[in-house]
């Protein structure tokens, strides 16, 4: 497999997998040229790393030790995936190492908004055992919060094939958090036994994504996120998912406390990738590892662990995509 990285967002640009038959396709959406990335007049994040803060902040505001931190309302009036100028649209430094690449990038004081000096790295390997592994590192001169995932839009089938919906996906999650109109966490997590949000056994995206059901209908499809049944903090099982016609299957090992799948529901045909083909509605879905959405604002709350970075500590969390077939 081959994989292609710009240090623009430090951004996966090309996935390059074989089916079950051998034949090679790029299974992430995404763009030729760089200049597309930054001038795109709408680019959903293709393949990029998002933060300081992943997902959603309501209201563009938090709290750390009786301070205020206002942030930019970029998605209506809250915060998405660190502001106007996030991860995804900065130029990191980068530094080949064995086997993959490093990522470097420092976000200054007062940056979107956010406290402290933050100096993040990740770093993207390439196994034999044809996995990705991404490694998130962080360091801050002052109390922060941090949540960094990475934003690939995966098709199985190719990019540009279709609709990702014959895809069967599997997640090791018992709860989904329960959000509002505007995607914002109400602070309940709910079980997805005999919902549309059961997936702890496999099946295909598209059998329930359009139910009768309130969730789905605030999120045009599947943009939640899914507290997984973990045993320990170490690398885990999140999810799987299946592409009958390939035979392609991808294997998504973490060590975050949960899981964002978002199901490709606000892309329209508008934009063309780099297939030469328009993205159609849910031509790809994310398997985002993170913190919950608006974990700022739950601070001490059960159920929501810390996103806070305090000087002396090292934020530091591996994410694995394995590609195999079957």
């Amino acid at each position: 497999m081959t994989v292609k990285i710009t240090n623009y967002g430090a951004t996966i640009t090309s996935i390059v997998v074989p089916d079950r038959e051998g034949n090679m396709g790029d299974v992430a959406l995404g763009y030729n040229r760089p200049e597309e990335y930054v001038n795109a007049f709408e680019h959903p994040y293709f393949g990029a790393v998002v933060g300081r803060y992943g997902n959603r902040i309501a209201r563009g505001r938090f709290v750390i030790d009786g301070t205020e931190y206002l942030l930019a309302a970029n998605d209506g009036k809250n915060h998405l995936h660190g502001g106007d100028r996030g991860f995804d649209k900065v130029i990191w430094d980068a530094e080949i190492v064995a086997g993959g690449v490093t990522f470097t990038y420092l976000a200054k004081d007062g940056e979107e908004g956010y406290p402290g000096n933050l100096k993040i790295s990740a770093t993207y390997l390439l196994t034999e055992n044809n996995e990705i592994v991404m490694h998130y590192t962080g360091v801050t001169d002052a109390a922060t919060i941090v949540n960094v995932t990475n934003h690939t839009y995966f098709n199985l089938k190719g990019e540009g094939a279709g609709a990702i919906v014959d895809h069967v996906l599997q997640i090791n999650g018992s709860r989904v958090t329960s959000v509002d109109a505007g995607l914002i966490p109400t602070g309940e997590f709910a079980d997805v036994a005999q919902t549309p949000f059961d997936f702890r056994e496999p099946k295909p995206i598209g059998i329930d994504i359009d139910g009768d059901d309130q969730q789905l209908r605030f999120g045009s499809g599947y943009d939640h996120h899914w507290v997984l049944d973990r045993i320990s903090d170490g690398l885990e099982l999140a999810a799987t998912l299946y592409e009958p016609k390939s035979g392609r299957v991808l294997e998504v090992v973490t060590e975050e406390p949960g899981m964002q799948f978002y199901s490709g529901n606000n892309l329209d045909g508008v934009l063309v990738g780099k297939s030469g083909r328009a993205y159609v509605f849910r031509s790809g879905l994310c398997l985002e590892t993170q913190h919950a959405p608006d974990s700022p604002n739950h601070e001490g709350d059960e159920g929501w662990p810390s996103v806070v970075l305090r000087p002396g500590k090292t934020y530091d969390t591996t994410t694995i995509y394995k590609f195999s077939t079957k």
